[in-house]
């Protein structure tokens, strides 16, 4: 299972806490950007760790969302 991640660019803060996390998965500008993948588990926890709840996350092999 590959989890692949979305951002809602008009709900991100830019907290940052999605880096701090999974740096090789996202960067954060004015708003956070997915740059790569991660491990499915940092991947989930960066989007919990989320304060705005801008990450949306699918199952890159059946397309279902898994989060939130």
């Amino acid at each position: 299972m590959s989890y692949v991640a979305y951002i809602d660019a008009s709900a991100c803060a830019a907290h940052g806490d999605c880096e701090v996390i999974a740096p090789e998965a996202f960067r954060v500008e004015d708003v956070a950007v997915v740059v790569n993948s991660a491990p499915d588990e940092l991947m989930i926890e960066a989007a919990r760790a989320c304060p705005s709840a801008a990450i949306r996350l699918i199952d890159g092999g059946s397309g279902a969302q898994v989060y939130p």
